[in-house]
This record gives structure tokens, sequence and C-alpha cells, in this order.
């Protein structure tokens, strides 16, 4: 059995992930997290790069769901903007956003994966739901709480070995 702490892959960051790695893994829907995995909490710009590889993801055959905890207007801005679907005030780890998104694509979780920065909302979310956890690394970790809450996940990092999406 897989334990829920342990990702299903690990990759340095979102961007790596290519629609055609995706479809390899006979990935369908790639549910993003938002804060510090598209852009950092200090910011609702995102780099040259992310933008590129939002719009390249979008007009692939990969649908794309932001599915966030936050319970702030900058998420569905954000999505509007780049025209992404979003599901906020997602409870991760809980199922409520991870099931929301699932029932509105009406796809299988074993077709589905989420990427995001945390062990312990978003990796252990996907997991209890069934659904490919994909960790990346933060993108900034600007304040004393996330550099705790990434220390405390060091060791689930550590013990998952390598989980390379390649």
């Amino acid at each position: 059995m897989h334990f829920p702490l342990f990702p299903t892959y690990k990759t340095p960051a979102v961007t790596d992930l290519t629609p055609q790695m995706l479809q390899e893994k006979g990935i369908a829907l790639l549910m993003l997290d938002f804060d510090n995995t598209i852009v950092p909490y200090t910011t609702n710009d995102p780099t040259e790069e992310m933008a590129r590889w939002l719009r390249e993801l979008t007009v692939s055959d990969i649908a794309v769901c932001v599915v966030s905890n936050s319970k702030r207007n900058r998420v569905k801005v954000f999505c509007k903007a780049y025209g992404l679907d979003c599901i906020t005030h997602a409870k991760k780890p809980f199922s409520k956003g991870i099931g929301e998104c699932l029932a509105k694509y009406d796809l299988p979780a074993d077709q589905c994966a989420l990427a995001g920065d945390q062990i312990y909302t978003d990796v252990l979310g996907a997991n209890c739901c069934g659904v490919r956890s994909i960790l990346v690394k933060a993108i900034h970790n600007h304040n004393f709480w996330l550099k705790a809450r990434h220390v405390l996940e060091l060791p689930w990092i550590f013990f998952a070995g390598k989980r390379s999406f390649e």
C-alpha cells in the first residue's frame, strides 16, 4: 500500500511537467495548487516561464484546474486571466475540493494528478482521494512558518526517495 505522505512523483518545478509526460503517465487532468506552486504568496504575477507553461498546457489535451485552499479572490482573478478553471476553499487534505474537481471533469481518480508544494495538504489530499500526487519544490518560503513547515516535511521527502516524474 502507498503511504499517504509519500508523493507518487517528485519534480523540482511544476514547469518541468510537459503535456507529453503527463499523457505518457495516463494523466488526463492536472490539478494545480496555487500559492508557492504557480506563484509565490507575495505576488499574483507568474514568471515568464510559468506564464508560457500555463499557455502551453491550456492548449494541450490535458485538462487543468487550480485547486486551492485559498479564500482570497486573487486565485479566481488569476485563473480567469489565464483561462484556467479553479476551485477555491478546497480544504485540502480533505476531499472537498479534489472531489469537486473529479466530479466536474467526470474522470476517474487514476487518470488525474495533483501538483503542489506541500506534503500535509497537497500530497496527503491527493493520495487519500486516489489521485496521483506530484510534489514540487516551493517557489519561495518567505517567512518563518513556511520554512518551519518545510523542515517538518523533510523526513517524508527523504524517505520517499527518488520518485522522478520522468
